[in-house]
């Protein structure tokens, strides 16, 4: 087969994208369900292309896009991840149909609702490209404006329409952080691109105290994309009030982007003084905020919310540390068990309701969906044998290296904390009694992919190396 340019994944998911939309406009009478299916063909179509790229050239670490694109191991492996996770989410969208058409949103465009997530995934794969300011903010305005939209997309719903207004606030206001930020930059050093900031960083002909300002800068922007505290109060009431495949895609692909643009970012920062040390002071509150704010939640969303800004915290340790394969694997341990929590979430809620009061005596009339909620608590809380707890063994590994003892300590401590608010799922499953008995249908699709990702997350819990290999070649 022709090896194929990294670009071109992101133009074939664009073109994709925009071809649903417009065929979508002028096909009334075509069952809506199907651009869904198209999405999902087209974008695995793109994720197998993806495995026959065209090498990049030694010595030659960026192409394209005046210098502002990389095709590098780390940027390909997470446009595969993007394009996996876009298809889960599409899937999911499949489910969740019957809720935008019932009589309170019955004008919401499913064409668009299945149409949008491919161009957020566009932005994403771009996003995880970037190394250039300018490139990574047109990514990341891209992905947002998306997801601004998708947010709010049941337009007769006021809790998803207080969810939306909340996220273009907030999100309007990380990117003046982040513009500024970039700006300020640009004026300390005259450059925009990743690795000639490095080398102005290197040559140690700058002001530190002004380019350390606009280092914290960005790390603000930056910080509202990963729901990095003190940036997170936007979360909880987003991801209760948004569409359920729609959190699931703004909690894991949105945050591995985000953390791969921190990762770059923080390559020619990490060359400033105390730097790193702020980085483990936000990773400490993080972690700490997510875990204890997460114990009294009786939402399962809005537990999922603060769950998000917990595993952010200790993804923020692997940063910390400057460790991209443990912060690799544990956005894939992050895919698989918040992917099938949300896979889970998305029938059960339908049928009675997003509480976990509503989860009481699962075990009974759905057995295979109790069982899969179970695996997913059981990975997010990181019990052996799961992707969870290999995500959380390399992080604290990483910090044990560079002598992060608080972050240790304070990571194993918060653990155990996660342990009680996800086994309050389990025990509302197992061992809490209901009157409703009804069965819980579930498609022919979504069996298959919440069986995947259970086998997926018991895989790589007891053998990781395929992860950890991926960024080598």
């Amino acid at each position: 087969m022709t090896a194929i340019r990294a670009p071109y994944l992101e133009i074939a998911v664009l073109v994709l994208g925009i071809a649903i939309l417009i065929f979508e406009t002028f096909t009334a009478k075509i069952d809506k369900k199907t651009f869904a299916y198209a999405g999902i063909v087209g974008l695995a179509a793109v994720l197998i292309a993806s495995f026959f790229l065209a090498p990049e050239s030694p010595g030659q670490p960026t192409t394209g896009f005046w210098n502002s694109y990389t095709a590098d191991p780390l940027s390909i492996f997470f446009k595969r991840f993007t394009l996996i996770t876009t298809i889960v989410v599409l899937i999911m969208m499949i489910d969740y149909a019957p809720v935008l058409r019932s009589a309170a949103n019955r004008a919401s465009n499913l064409g668009e609702f299945f149409s949008l997530p491919l161009l957020t995934c566009a932005g994403l794969m771009y996003l995880v490209s970037a190394v250039d300011f300018i490139f990574i903010f047109v990514s990341l305005e891209l992905v947002t404006i998306s997801f601004f939209v998708l947010v709010s997309f049941p337009r007769r719903n006021p809790i998803a329409l207080e969810a939306g207004v909340k996220y273009l606030i907030l999100g309007a206001l990380s990117t003046a952080f982040l513009v500024y930020g970039i700006t300020w930059i640009f004026g300390v050093t005259g450059e925009t691109n990743l690795q000639q900031i490095a080398a102005t960083f290197a040559s140690g002909k700058i002001d530190i105290r002004a380019a350390t300002f606009g280092a914290v800068l960005v790390l603000v922007g930056l910080g509202f994309k990963i729901a990095a505290v003190p940036f997170q109060i936007w979360v909880p009431d987003v991801y209760q009030g948004a569409p359920t495949p729609v959190t699931a895609f703004l909690s894991v692909g949105s945050k591995a982007a985000g953390f791969v643009v921190l990762l770059r970012v923080l390559q020619p920062f990490f060359i400033l003084p105390n730097m790193q040390r702020l980085i483990v002071i936000i990773a400490l509150l993080t972690v700490v905020y997510g875990n204890l704010a997460a114990l009294p939640q009786n939402n399962l969303k809005r537990l999922l919310g603060y769950s998000s800004i917990a595993h952010a915290g200790y993804l923020l340790i692997g940063v910390a540390c400057f460790d991209g394969r443990s912060v690799t694997f544990y956005l894939v341990a992050y895919l698989l068990m918040t992917l099938l929590s949300f896979a889970t979430l998305i029938p059960v809620a339908q049928q009675t309701g997003e509480e976990i009061s509503d989860f009481d005596g699962l075990a009974k009339r759905a057995p295979f969906l109790a069982f899969a909620m179970l695996v997913a608590m059981a990975s997010l809380a990181g019990l052996p044998f799961t992707a969870g707890f290999f995500g959380k063994f390399f992080i604290f590994v990483a910090a044990i290296a560079q002598k992060q003892t608080a972050l240790v300590v304070v990571g194993i401590l918060t653990v155990a904390c996660g342990f009680y608010y996800y086994l309050k799922v389990v025990r509302a499953m197992y061992w809490q009694s209901s009157t409703n008995e009804s069965p819980i249908s579930l498609t022919l699709l979504s069996r298959a992919l919440i069986i995947l990702l259970i086998i997926a997350t018991f895989f790589f819990g007891v053998y990781p190396q395929p992860i950890l290999n991926a960024l080598k070649h």
